[in-house]
């Protein structure tokens, strides 16, 4: 069916909403959840870094921590490191692909994991049965942000697992079309939907593509 209204759990920048507006669909948007800093010991030099997301890549250079090698998962986080100097000497989409990564290259190395209070378990877990030593950082909490929704809507985006969680809490998912961010994000909405859309390079803007090329079907 065509899509001509959708709801983001996540707000959208400018550039982003004029995709859906260029397609004639009508967004209504939200945060599922928020990001809240958590204080750390930022007096450190880290030889080998991971970040798996955008909020612990901010808090690591707000901290102005001194990383040698960051290990990094998404094209923007990878952006934003090297916009800031920092040294990204590898990139992957997914948590699982890095984590291979570093078994199969770096097995013999530490590495300090900056990430958040939730986080997924397969890279550290993949990590530990490979006994590549790794300490974490929490240097973010996401919290969820619960809202009734009203209105009815084509599609629903998702952005995370916890944006899934957060929505499920006052709302229901029922025949809409839904668009997840990533794998792990698609994982958690299968418990609501079998009608999931999910783009291969994990990014808002290929979210937003894959809704306007599925509006057109």
């Amino acid at each position: 069916m065509p899509i001509k209204s959708i709801l983001s759990t996540k707000t959208l920048n400018k550039d982003q909403k004029a995709l859906l507006t260029k397609a004639q669909i009508q967004v209504t948007e939200y945060n599922a959840i928020t990001i809240e800093a958590v204080p750390f010991d930022s007096e450190i030099i880290v030889e080998n870094a991971i970040i798996t997301s955008q909020n612990a890549a901010k808090a690591v250079i707000e901290h102005k921590v001194v990383i040698r090698n960051c290990f990094c998962v998404g094209e923007k986080t990878m952006a934003f490191l090297e916009e800031h100097g920092q040294n990204v000497s590898k990139m992957k989409l997914y948590g699982s692909d890095l984590a291979n990564y570093i078994v199969k290259y770096h097995k013999n190395e530490s590495f300090i994991f900056f990430c958040g209070k939730i986080r997924q378990d397969i890279l550290p877990d993949t990590l530990a049965q490979h006994n590549v030593p790794l300490k974490e950082i929490v240097v973010y909490n996401t919290l969820p942000n619960p809202k009734k929704i009203e209105g009815i809507f084509d599609a629903i985006l998702f952005f995370s697992p916890s944006g899934v969680s957060s929505y499920v809490t006052e709302n229901t998912i029922t025949n809409e079309a839904i668009f997840c961010i990533g794998k792990t994000t698609e994982e958690a909405v299968k418990t609501y939907s079998k009608q999931t859309y999910t783009p291969s390079n994990p990014t808002i803007e290929n979210v937003l593509q894959t809704v306007v090329k599925y509006s057109k079907k």
